[in-house]
């Protein structure tokens, strides 16, 4: 049936922001257990995306997840740089973070770049960190 009169064009829409509500993952125990919402929520979502390889994965779409597998066997002159776009890339997909900022690299470990870093959230300040092995 093709609508006659398209009066709903003409009004005003309210555009809400839907809630941050997930299912609370549980680490220890290897299982999905309840609700999480809020601060929770969203480091529980920056944990998700950063584990989560880009183009890996048929359940994800393509914009979910972080690249870094290239990485490896690249110089750490390249990676390091690379590896801050990627994470602020591969997070600031989720609206309710701001930005990331403050990256540390520590690579006292050989072969692996530890990378600190500050989300700000809608929520505040939260420190986070990946860790990407780029050698042997």
């Amino acid at each position: 049936m093709i609508p006659q009169k398209a009066d709903f064009l003409n009004r005003d829409f309210e555009i809400k922001e839907q809630p941050s509500l997930a299912y609370r993952m549980n680490p220890e125990g290897n299982c999905v257990r309840g609700w999480v919402d809020g601060v929770e929520a969203v480091k529980q979502a920056i944990f998700r995306i950063l584990n989560t390889e880009r183009y890996q994965y048929i359940i994800y779409p393509w914009w979910y997840g972080i690249e870094t597998i290239d990485l490896y066997g690249e110089p750490v002159t390249w990676v390091c740089p690379e590896l801050e776009r990627r994470i602020t890339e591969a997070l600031s997909v989720d609206t309710r973070i701001i930005r990331v900022t403050d990256f540390k690299h520590d690579l006292s470990m050989k072969g692996v770049v530890h990378t600190t870093f500050t989300v700000q959230t809608i929520y505040g300040n939260m420190k986070t960190e990946k860790e990407v092995k780029f050698h042997v």
